[in-house]
């Protein structure tokens, strides 16, 4: 079991208080943002003609985690192609946690009755799996940050790197 939390570990203690703060940021931003449009937050804006389920609270609040803890990671150097997947359940999360009778597009496709029977009981569904992709982004994003710091680029082996103040510093450099 330790095995596999160690990587997550490492990259969550590279993180400095800038870091921290644009994750908790971002996590802010895509919960008032997907809260107003899906109006589980009231707001003069949108209104919800369906109650508000537990499970669209926790879609939201885990949502907002994950997003945030993606963009944080945005700020320690590390290239990996998640973006996407970010982006994907991000809009799979507003899907989810969204009224099905309030949205025009599901409305066109099934119209009311179709939205109540059919894509209400998915929207669980869709949440797990708009969870499942962030989760999957902030993955990635978590084997390219260890990959950038603890191989060397010309050797490809594995080598002991201490961390000081979040720069990389091999125990040779360190010795000079």
């Amino acid at each position: 079991m330790e095995s596999w939390l160690l990587p997550w570990r490492s990259v969550f203690q590279l993180f400095t208080l800038r870091s921290w703060l644009i994750a908790a940021a971002a996590s802010t931003v895509a919960l008032v943002l997907i809260g107003i449009a899906s109006a589980i937050i009231d707001n003069p804006f949108f209104v919800r003609t369906t109650v508000v389920r537990t499970q669209d609270y926790v879609i939201l609040a885990l949502t907002g985690l994950l997003t945030g803890l993606i963009a944080g990671t945005f700020t320690l150097s590390a290239k990996a192609d998640a973006s996407g997947r970010a982006i994907s359940g991000g809009l799979l999360s507003f899907l989810a946690v969204g009224c099905p009778v309030c949205n025009k597009l599901v409305l066109l496709l099934l119209g009311f009755s179709g939205a109540v029977t059919f894509f209400a009981p998915l929207q669980l569904y869709i949440g797990i799996a708009s969870l499942a992709l962030l989760a999957w982004a902030l993955h990635l994003r978590v084997q390219a940050i260890n990959r950038g710091c603890c191989t060397t680029p010309y050797e490809g082996e594995p080598q002991k790197v201490i961390w000081d103040n979040a720069l990389q510093v091999s125990e040779e450099e360190r010795k000079d």
